[in-house]
C-alpha cells in the first residue's frame, strides 16, 4: 500500500467518484477498494471490514463494490473520522472529516448518517425519513401492457411526488378502485422503464406477486465496452446491447425516444438514467458537449487519456474488461501504490520520506511514459528534493550516454537550485545558464546532467533551447507560464522534451485558464480545443471535463495528510542569488569599506575606532544583502531577496497559510508592506516605535482576522512575548544569527495550541557576509551572536581579525 500514511491507515483506502451526487440518486454507488488484510487490522477498520466481507460474502472484498445508499450510510459512520476516503483523481490526498461529516460527502447523504457518541455507543437515531416510518407506500399493479397503481397514503411523505408524476405521464384514476390506470402498452413499458426504479428506490413502491410474475420476462439493456491497442494508443467501442437485437433496430429505438426494444421474444428496457449516462460517457470521451447519443460509438483514445477514460468506463460497464496496457497504465496512475520505485542515487534515496518516495515514483513513471505531470505538493513538503531525486533517477537509469535535463527557474531561485543540487546530488553534473558571462550559444549544454536557467535567459537563448533534445524539462513556480500567451510560455513549449513537468505549491484549479495553459506544455494537444462563442452551460461543461481530463496529472499532498511523517518544524535555507546590479552595488560597498578600513590603519586610528568602523561597514553590507533600497545607493537596484520572498508569500496565499516575517530593519518592512499591499495582500505590522497598546491591537488584529495572511515584525519588538499561532510559516528575511533568538522569533508561530506544522525560511543571499556567518555559525556562535548588536559592550568582545573576515571577499 501507499507508504505516504501510516501503518494504521494501510489496511484499507476508498475510492469515491467524482459523479457521486448522481451515483447516490441512482442508489448504485461504485466505491473501488484497496485493502490489505495480510496484517492484523486496526481495531478503529474491524468494524468496516466485517460489513465489507459481509456484503460481499468473501473474506477479502473485490477491487471494485456497488453499495447502496443504505449501505454506503452504514460504511460512513463505521469509518467515522478515519482519512481513508479519497476521491479517484486525488489518490494522494484523503478526504477530511470535520465533526464526523466527511466533506463534500455527507451532505449528499442528508442527515442520516448516524454519529457515535465518543464512548462508541450509537447516539440516539435522528428521525428517520417519513417514508420509512409513518403511512402506506404506493403498490404497483398489472403487466406490460397496462399498469394500476394505488397510491400512497395522505400522510406519506411521497404522497404529492407519486401523484404528480402519474398525472403527467397520463394516468387515469378509476373511482370504483381508487386505482391510477395506464392502459396503454407503449407507456407503460417506458414508464416502467424510466420510473420503476425511482418509485421503488426513492418512494419505497411496492410491487404485486402478479406485477412481478407479469413481467419477469423485462430486461435491462446493458452497455458493453471494448477496447484494443491501435497506432499508439487504443480504439475504444461502446455500444448498448438488447440482446442479440441489431444496431439499427436500438438506434431506431433511442431516435424515437422508444424507452424499449423487442428481439427473440423479450422486452429489452432503456432506464433514462441510464442512457443519461451513456450520453455523457460518450460526450466526455469525444470532448463534443454537442455530441449526441448513438447505439455504438468507436472512438481513439490517446495512452495519455487512459486514466479519465477508465474512471468513465468503470461506473458505466463494470464487466469493461480492457487489454493488459491499458489496465497497467490506469492502475499506474490511480494507484500510487503500484508504482515501482524509481532508481533514485542511494545516499539521496535514504534522505527521502515515505511520501516524497512516492512522488518520485510517480515523477518517473510519467518520464519513462514520455509524458508529463504536475507536483503540486504544499509549501514545506520538498517538491525541490523530488524533482532532484527524479533527475538522479534518470541519469541512473540511462543507456546509451547520457543527455541533459533543463530546470527552468526564477532568477531569484537560481542559487537556491545550485545548492541543493550540490548538497543532496552532489554526483549530478549540473550547469548555471545565466548573466552577462554566460555562453549564448548553449555549445557547453550537453556535457552536463543538468541544465539550470531563468526564464528570463531561456526567453533570450530560445535558439539555443531548442537546438537540443532534453531528455526531461521541469519548470518550478508554474505562475510564470500562466499566460500562455507570455514569452516565458511559449519559450517554454517550445522545448523538444523527452518528458515535462511542472512544480508549484498553488492549487490550480482555482483558475481553468492558467491550468489550461500548464497543461498545454506539460502534454500538447492532450486538452484539445474549446470552440468559440459557447453558451454558458456548454463553457461550463468544458471546464469540468478540464478538471477530470488533468486530475491524473496533479499530484498534490498537503501536510495535513502526511502529517503522522512530517517533525513539527520544518526548517529550511532558501538561496537567493543577486542581480548583477546588487552584486555590483555589494563589491563597491566592500571595496570601498576595505580602503577605509587600510586608511584608518595606516593613519594609527585606535582600535575602538577601526571595530567601529567595521560595524558600520558590515551593517551596510547586510542592508544591500537585505533591500539595496534601504541605502541612497541602492535605489532602482532590485533585490533578489524581494523577489523570491514575493513568490513565497504568494504560493503561501494561495494555498491558505499565514506567515510571519521577521527583519531587523524595520525600513524593509515598511518598503515590504507597501509593496504587498499594492498586490493587494493584507498585512498586520509591529515594530519597536509602537506603543504597546498599538501593538496588542495588531496581534488581535491577526490571531482574529484569518484574512489578513501575513504579518511583518520587527525582530526584536516581535521576537518574544507573543503568540501568533495563528501562522504557520514563518520566514527570516535577514536571519538572526545568534540562533537563540532566531529559534525563539520562528516559536511565535510554533507554540502551544498550534496544531500544524510550522515551516521556518531563512533568507541568504549567496557570495555574501550572510554566507559567511552562516557557515561559521556553529563554530563561533557567542561571537556571531555579538556581530550584530553594534553596542559598544558587544563591540568590545570582538576580534578585529574576525571582523575583517566576514568582510573580505
Amino acid at each position: 500500500m501507499c507508504e505516504a500514511f501510516p501503518y494504521r491507515l494501510r489496511m484499507l483506502r476508498l475510492f469515491l467518484p467524482p459523479n457521486l451526487a448522481s451515483a447516490i440518486l441512482r442508489d448504485a454507488i461504485p466505491v473501488r477498494l484497496e485493502v490489505d488484510l495480510a496484517s492484523e487490522p486496526a481495531p478503529a477498520l474491524v468494524p468496516a471490514l466485517a460489513l465489507l466481507q459481509r456484503w460481499c460474502a468473501a473474506p477479502t472484498p473485490p477491487a471494485l463494490l456497488q453499495l447502496t445508499r443504505s449501505q454506503f450510510r452504514e460504511l460512513l459512520r463505521a469509518l467515522r473520522e478515519q482519512p481513508v476516503f479519497f476521491w479517484a483523481g486525488k489518490p494522494g490526498e484523503a478526504i477530511g472529516w470535520t465533526e464526523g461529516v466527511l466533506e463534500g460527502v455527507t451532505p449528499l447523504l442528508g442527515s442520516e448518517v448516524q454519529a457515535q457518541s465518543p464512548t462508541g455507543q450509537p447516539k440516539p437515531a435522528a428521525a428517520r425519513p417519513s417514508s420509512e416510518r409513518r403511512g402506506t407506500p404506493a403498490v404497483i399493479d398489472g403487466s406490460e401492457h397496462f399498469l394500476a397503481i394505488t397510491l400512497p397514503s395522505r400522510e406519506h411523505p411521497s404522497y404529492g411526488q407519486v401523484l404528480e408524476l402519474l398525472k403527467a405521464v397520463g394516468f387515469v384514476l378509476e373511482p370504483s378502485n381508487r386505482r391510477w390506470w395506464l392502459r396503454d402498452r407503449h407507456k407503460a413499458l417506458s414508464f416502467i422503464a424510466e420510473q420503476g426504479d425511482r418509485m421503488r428506490s426513492e418512494w419505497g413502491a411496492v410491487t404485486t406477486e402478479n406485477f412481478q410474475r407479469n413481467t419477469a420476462g423485462l430486461a435491462r439493456a446493458e452497455v458493453v465496452c471494448s477496447a484494443e491497442e491501435a497506432n499508439g494508443g487504443y480504439s475504444l467501442t461502446m455500444a448498448i446491447r438488447a440482446g442479440g437485437a441489431s444496431e439499427e433496430a436500438v438506434r431506431q429505438a433511442l431516435a424515437g425516444g422508444r424507452a424499449y426494444v423487442e428481439h427473440g421474444g423479450r422486452i429489452y428496457l432503456f432506464g433514462r438514467k441510464e442512457l443519461d449516462r451513456v450520453s455523457e460517457a460518450q460526450r466526455a470521451l469525444a470532448g463534443d458537449s454537442q455530441a449526441t447519443l448513438t447505439a455504438t460509438r468507436s472512438l481513439r483514445i490517446a495512452r495519455a487519456r487512459v486514466p479519465e477514460a477508465q474512471e468513465i468506463l468503470e461506473t458505466l460497464s463494470p464487466n469493461f474488461t480492457p487489454p493488459s496496457g491499458w489496465r497497467e497504465r490506469s492502475r499506474a496512475l490511480r494507484e500510487l501504490s503500484s508504482l515501482a520505485p524509481a532508481p533514485v542515487e542511494a545516499s539521496l534515496e535514504r534522505r527521502l520520506r515515505p511520501y516524497q518516495k512516492l512522488g518520485v515514483a510517480w515523477l518517473w513513471y510519467l518520464h519513462t511514459q514520455r509524458l508529463g505531470g504536475v507536483l503540486a505538493d504544499e509549501m514545506g513538503l520538498g517538491k525541490t528534493l523530488q524533482a532532484l531525486a527524479l533527475l538522479t533517477a534518470i541519469r541512473e537509469g540511462a543507456s546509451g550516454g547520457r543527455a541533459a535535463s533543463l530546470v527552468v527557474v526564477p532568477a531569484s531561485l537560481l542559487e537556491n537550485w545550485r545548492r541543493e543540487a550540490a548538497t543532496f546530488a552532489p554526483d549530478l553534473r549540473v550547469a548555471v545558464h545565466h548573466g552577462s558571462g554566460r555562453d549564448a550559444s548553449g555549445a557547453d549544454f550537453a556535457r552536463h546532467d543538468v541544465v539550470v536557467t531563468s526564464y528570463g535567459t531561456l526567453a533570450r537563448d530560445r535558439g539555443a533551447f531548442e537546438s537540443v533534445e532534453w531528455t526531461c524539462v521541469i519548470a518550478d513556480e508554474a505562475q510564470h507560464i500562466k499566460n500562455r500567451r507570455s514569452q516565458n510560455a511559449q519559450a517554454l513549449r517550445a522545448l523538444p522534451a523527452g518528458s515535462r513537468f511542472v512544480l508549484t505549491g498553488t492549487l490550480l484549479e482555482n483558475s481553468l485558464e492558467e491550468l489550461r495553459s500548464l497543461f498545454e506544455f506539460l502534454l500538447p494537444g492532450y486538452l484539445g480545443q474549446v470552440p468559440a462563442g459557447l453558451r454558458a452551460e456548454d463553457r461550463q461543461w468544458h471546464d469540468e471535463r478540464l478538471i477530470a481530463r488533468t486530475a491524473a496529472y496533479i499530484l498534490r499532498r498537503t501536510k495535513r495528510a502526511v502529517a503522522p511523517e512530517l517533525p513539527e518544524k520544518i526548517e529550511q535555507t532558501v538561496w537567493c542569488e543577486p542581480s548583477d546590479e546588487q552584486r555590483a552595488l555589494y563589491d563597491s560597498l566592500r571595496q570601498r569599506g576595505e580602503q577605509e578600513l587600510y586608511d584608518l590603519e595606516a593613519s594609527g586610528a585606535g582600535e575602538a575606532r577601526l571595530r567601529f568602523a567595521m560595524l558600520t561597514q558590515l551593517l551596510r553590507l547586510r542592508q544591500v544583502c537585505c533591500d539595496p533600497r534601504l541605502l541612497d545607493a541602492g535605489r532602482g537596484v532590485a533585490s533578489a531577496k524581494h523577489e523570491a520572498l514575493l513568490e513565497l508569500v504568494q504560493e503561501a496565499v494561495d494555498d491558505g497559510h499565514r506567515m510571519l516575517i521577521f527583519s531587523q530593519f524595520s525600513s524593509a518592512l515598511r518598503l515590504l508592506r507597501e509593496d504587498l499591499e499594492s498586490e493587494g495582500v493584507a498585512t498586520c505590522y509591529l515594530d519597536g516605535s509602537m506603543p504597546a497598546k498599538a501593538r496588542q491591537a495588531e496581534v488581535d488584529r491577526f490571531q482574529g482576522s484569518p484574512d489578513v495572511p501575513v504579518f511583518l515584525l520587527s525582530l526584536k519588538a516581535g521576537g518574544t512575548g507573543l503568540n501568533l499561532t495563528g501562522a504557520d510559516t514563518v520566514v527570516h528575511l535577514d536571519p538572526w544569527w545568534n540562533p537563540a533568538a532566531e529559534a525563539q522569533a520562528t516559536d511565535r508561530a510554533h507554540r502551544i495550541g498550534q496544531t500544524r506544522t510550522v515551516t521556518s525560511l531563512k533568507l541568504i543571499c549567496s557570495g555574501t557576509v550572510e554566507e559567511k556567518v552562516l557557515a561559521l555559525q556553529a563554530e563561533k556562535r557567542a561571537l556571531l551572536a555579538n556581530v550584530f548588536e553594534a553596542s559598544d559592550a558587544a563591540a568590545s568582545r570582538l576580534n578585529l581579525a574576525d571582523l575583517r573576515a566576514l568582510m573580505t571577499s
